[in-house]
């Protein structure tokens, strides 16, 4: 069995999160600069055994799909051409950066710590992830 990763993916970084191959933890893996996720995805998907990439959904309040849909949509497009088989799934990511502040204060990491945009989109990614696996 293989992994299952999510990305929360953002104007100008995106979270990473992957499972266990046994997919029962989800963990927070990196931050990766989006102008460099293409090349992450395929050196990472090329070295480890993936069962699904689940890819945030982003919308608005009133369900409407963020603008950020059409960056998401080519990034979407250029997995499926190089990897046909790879099972790729939406999962809806309203809330996940409130839910990761939210963690981090709870957690009692200082505020300097969670100003650090990198840790909160990897949370967030951790978070689409158990959602995903929850279903």
């Amino acid at each position: 069995m293989g992994k299952v990763v999510a990305i929360d993916y953002g104007k100008k970084r995106c979270g990473v999160a992957e499972t266990d191959s046994l997919q029962l933890i989800a963990s927070g893996l990196t931050t990766v600069e989006t102008k460099s996720l293409q090349a992450f995805m395929v050196d990472y998907l090329n070295k480890e055994e993936v069962d699904c990439l689940v890819i945030g959904e982003p919308r608005r309040f009133n369900n409407e799909l963020s603008e950020i849909e059409n960056q998401i949509q080519p990034f979407i497009n250029f997995i499926k051409k190089r990897f046909p088989t790879l099972k790729i799934a939406r999962e809806d990511e309203r809330f996940t950066s409130k839910l990761a502040m939210d963690t981090m204060i709870r957690g009692g990491v200082k505020k300097m710590k969670r100003r650090d945009k990198g840790l909160v989109d990897k949370l967030s990614a951790t978070i689409i992830l158990q959602s995903y696996l929850g279903h």
